[in-house]
């Protein structure tokens, strides 16, 4: 059995990588959308982003919708690779017996 991935499993970054893998693969969400959705304060959210983005699970592109900044938060290929490892060592811990291997 493999262990629950530490970056991912504290609730408020599950919260957030749960999220963003809703999104199509190569989607971004804005900050403040994102925000709302977890129903988490700017610090709080930041400072969980920056632990997922210190692990490559999150990438984060700050850019501009006309005047106005914007911040764009995606799940890379490895946060969504490690989010599906996640959830089946979840899987794994829940249901132990493979059901290929009973009678």
């Amino acid at each position: 059995m493999t262990d629950l991935d530490p970056v991912i499993h504290a609730q408020a970054r599950l919260r957030v990588v749960a999220t963003l893998s809703a999104l199509a693969d190569g989607d971004r969400i804005t900050f403040p959308r994102l925000q709302e959705l977890l129903g988490m304060t700017a610090g709080n959210l930041s400072v969980h982003l920056r632990k997922l983005e210190d692990a490559a699970y999150v990438e984060i592109t700050k850019t501009h919708r006309g005047r106005t900044p914007a911040t764009l938060v995606r799940l890379s290929r490895r946060g969504r690779l490690a989010f599906e490892e996640y959830t089946e060592s979840i899987r794994a811990l829940l249901n132990p017996t493979d059901p290929k291997e009973q009678p």
